[in-house]
């Protein structure tokens, strides 16, 4: 069997996240079956690095499957992009090493949330960036963002449902930066709980319009309690920017 690494990047609306579900188009369901054109009918499971939720937008997931139908690279990648919805996109297609799989041998992400913060809403990033009206308070929100730094228990910021065995993580950093009109809220970890870059986000607007304060952050993780963090931010201002994975699982273990 040949394994394969490839790089998707797409435009979430529309789609009903990641995971294939009963009803409703999802980004996994788009690739597999255009995979399976490529691959002359056979059908193969494609795992990603982790899941994303409806109206989620990717700018580079790491995804894998394996076959034992011979293709070359440019096959596979130029192959996808024929079948592939518009939305989506093969950047890269390569073969991995054996036993590669996306999911397990990831260990470090960047997520980015997207906010807009003025009185009138930008027609052309609907569906990309979050609007919110009010004017916010950005070094109060970089201060609260240094509290989430660090290995943490983040039950705080767990939606419910969630299907980690358990709820710490490390965020390897969290920054606010001011980019042309629009705030970003990027955050690296090693993984995130099920909903947890919406919560932060959710949490640190929050603390930006001075409904929390900055000084609360570190309580408020302690907490361990959903009921304590801020509201979930609306999915389509979360950008997956880019996920790294290294060289099996044991090497995903040793991250912090």
């Amino acid at each position: 069997m040949d394994h394969w690494r490839i790089k998707l990047a797409w435009d979430g609306k529309g789609f009903l996240g990641w995971q294939r579900q009963p009803q409703g188009l999802t980004i996994q369901q788009a690739v597999e079956e255009a995979l399976a054109s490529v691959l002359g009918g056979q059908s193969v499971r494609v795992t990603a690095s982790g899941r994303t939720d409806a109206g989620v937008h990717a700018l580079c997931q790491i995804a894998s499957f394996e076959t034992d139908v011979p293709r070359s690279p440019k096959a596979i990648c130029l192959g996808l992009n024929a079948g592939l919805p518009r939305q989506i996109v093969c950047l890269e297609a390569e073969r991995a090493p054996p036993g590669f799989n996306a999911r397990s041998w990831s260990f470090r992400k960047l997520y980015r949330y997207r906010i807009l913060a003025r009185r009138v809403r930008c027609p052309h990033r609907d569906g990309g960036v979050w609007h919110v009206r009010q004017p916010l308070d950005v070094a109060a929100m970089t201060q609260a963002a240094r509290a989430i730094e660090g290995r943490h228990d983040f039950s705080s910021f767990r939606a419910s449902g969630c299907s980690a065995a358990h709820p710490v993580r490390a965020i390897e950093s969290a920054r606010v930066l001011t980019v042309d009109d629009e705030l970003h809220l990027e955050f690296v970890g090693n993984g995130f709980l099920r909903h947890q870059v919406r919560i932060m986000a959710g949490t640190l607007v929050h603390v930006g319009t001075g409904r929390i304060a900055a000084e609360r952050l570190p309580d408020i993780i302690a907490a361990a309690d959903r009921a304590a963090g801020g509201q979930t931010a609306p999915p389509h201002g979360l950008w997956l920017v880019w996920v790294e994975s290294g060289d099996g699982p044991a090497y995903a273990r040793k991250t912090p």
